[in-house]
């Protein structure tokens, strides 16, 4: 039976809420993660606070890999915000902005299915672990919409770009 969640670990959960609804409307309502609209900085927002609380929070006693999807969660927004400042990058740069938002949304989710495969129901979780086939299948399920989603908004964003181009 899993260890019941801390105070930090609830708050943690909670707030981990935030972004994950704010991604989730930002994508059903402009197919992707802006960080000019409210959606997007409530998401950003969202994100920082639960990779920072998640920093508390750790059944190895130490850095483990959610610690490290956080990480590299952050690195792919700032890549995100940062990309489309750099002229270099010519008209690549509003498809690895939205790559790099997807991609921190697809991380956030990582540790998320498996603490809820390995927690719910409370009483008898679906999952044991990481390693339960279970959750393997869901993550790779959860693998799989990331590229469709991905190739959906590359596809949408050279749309507008050859619309635009016209």
């Amino acid at each position: 039976m899993p260890h019941p969640l801390s105070t930090l670990g609830i708050a943690h959960t909670a707030i981990s809420l935030v972004p994950l609804a704010a991604g989730l409307y930002a994508l059903a309502r402009h197919r992707a993660i802006q960080p000019g609209t409210t959606s997007g900085r409530v998401y950003l927002g969202g994100l920082l606070l639960s990779v920072l609380t998640a920093f508390g929070l750790s059944s190895t006693g130490g850095f483990n890999p959610g610690h490290a999807l956080g990480i590299l969660a952050l690195l792919a927004v700032s890549g995100a915000l940062l990309a489309p400042r750099l002229s270099f990058l010519g008209r690549a740069r509003p498809c690895l902005a939205t790559l790099g938002f997807s991609f921190s949304f697809f991380l956030l989710l990582v540790p998320g299915i498996n603490e809820t495969l390995t927690r719910l129901p409370a009483a008898h979780p679906l999952a044991t672990g990481p390693d339960s086939p279970l959750v393997r299948t869901a993550l790779l399920a959860w693998l799989g919409l990331f590229i469709a989603g991905y190739t959906l908004q590359a596809l949408a964003l050279r749309k507008q770009r050859t619309a635009a181009d016209s």
